[in-house]
């Protein structure tokens, strides 16, 4: 990706923490790219989010149920079996033992309580993984709101456990069998479906994407992982940690981990993104490494697109991650060179499972998979070094596709 003009600026007032901008900027990327009919709400979610965010009443009320209902904080993990395998010392911040099995689940319980003190209805969401979708309908169902989740028919097929266990939490799964049939197509349907009733109905967007508010939003939602994960750390070890690293799809864990250390600028942050099959069009969902600046779901950022700025499907092991743009923040980070992004493939986050499954007892979410295979990389280039990883979430879900994978190599 190319560096943008006064990139030396971009990155002073990043550091700084002046974004998103008054017209929900990150620099050159974000805003609000959506239909006339939907900027009245949008401009009500923005009127809200100034209100209530960080309003005291607010904050008490997400705190009490973080830390009663989601079992905030969550643990950090010393993986010394790891760290003894890999030369340099390993730790995991344990998104996958928040309820719900991800770190999901706290913008979701976020979001819902902003919907229902906008008088919201109902909720809508869509979801990849499935982790987005289990989590909006636990926390709908926490609060008494009814909950529809657009679901790609393909994700439907290999996250079937996620199907099962949204519909239990008394929420509503509609198929997409339209588009890509993944989460791009899942996000489409539920802005249509948020057109037709935009004051009504609340849409609980799952990541650090879409128009502005929800980048803001929904990072300051997920900030929690990476304020918890430095004074957990210093408390550890009386220090910062010479990595940190997390998986990239839409990329909401990752802005939630990275946040707090932007500023530490000794900390060396990488963003690990789907490389899938190869760096072909359409064999990844590395959109930062393959990517072009343009339009996608409201937003102005990296896409995956061909010649003709035709956005086009995406290809990874993991549901999650199998998206073809990047949110805006993320985007802005790597042009200005606070984060690197690499890639791991298919093969490499599987491995990755393995890994921490065998060494550590630790059943990680192919998506969290992709970071331990950069970890990993890291640590055996910097023996006796410290990182960290956001584990963000754990591989219960993920059992079909590891049956197919994984465990099928080992069938006699």
């Amino acid at each position: 990706m190319s560096a943008l003009p006064d990139t030396a600026g971009l990155r002073a007032a990043l550091l700084a923490g002046k974004f998103p901008d008054a017209r929900g900027r990150f620099g050159p990327f974000g805003g609000r790219y959506v239909p006339e009919t939907l900027i009245p709400a949008l401009e009500r979610l923005e009127r809200g989010v100034r209100e209530h965010l960080a309003s005291g009443e607010f904050q008490a009320e997400l705190t009490g149920q973080l830390t009663t209902w989601v079992g905030r904080p969550t643990a950090l993990t010393h993986a010394t079996r790891l760290s003894e395998r890999w030369g340099a010392r390993v730790y995991l911040k344990r998104e996958d033992l928040a309820h719900t099995g991800a770190h999901k689940i706290n913008n979701a319980i976020g979001q819902a309580l902003l919907a229902r003190r906008l008088g919201a209805r109902r909720v809508v969401a869509e979801t990849g993984a499935g982790q987005h979708g289990v989590a909006s309908a636990a926390a709908c169902a926490r609060l008494g709101l009814p909950c529809t989740v657009y679901m790609g028919a393909i994700d439907m097929e290999r996250q079937a456990p996620n199907v099962g266990r949204m519909r239990l939490l008394g929420a509503e799964v509609v198929p997409v069998t339209s588009g890509d049939r993944t989460l791009r197509a899942a996000i489409d349907e539920a802005l249509r479906d948020w057109v037709s009733d935009p004051l009504g109905t609340y849409y609980l967007l799952g990541s650090v994407v879409g128009p502005h508010p929800y980048p803001y939003l929904v990072r300051e939602l997920q900030a929690v992982i990476g304020r918890e994960a430095r004074a957990q750390l210093i408390a550890a070890t009386g220090r910062l940690p010479d990595a940190l690293i997390a998986c990239v799809g839409g990329g909401s864990n990752s802005i939630g981990a990275f946040h707090a250390f932007v500023p530490d600028t000794a900390v060396e942050i990488i963003g690990v993104e789907a490389g899938g099959r190869g760096a072909g069009l359409g064999d990844n969902a590395a959109t930062i490494a393959y990517g072009r600046p343009g339009v996608l779901h409201g937003t102005y950022s990296m896409l995956l697109q061909d010649a003709d700025g035709q956005v086009q499907e995406t290809h990874s092991v993991s549901a999650g991650l199998d998206y073809p743009g990047v949110g805006p923040e993320h985007a802005l980070l790597a042009a200005v060179g606070r984060v690197r992004y690499e890639t791991a493939s298919d093969a490499q986050a599987l491995a990755g499972v393995r890994a921490l499954s065998e060494c550590e007892g630790i059943l990680p979410a192919i998506e969290s998979a992709h970071a331990l295979a950069a970890a990993e990389r890291w640590a055996l280039a910097h023996p006796g070094g410290t990182v960290l990883v956001c584990l963000s979430g754990r591989g219960d879900k993920d059992m079909p596709t590891l049956q197919r994978t994984l465990l099928a190599a080992e069938a006699p």
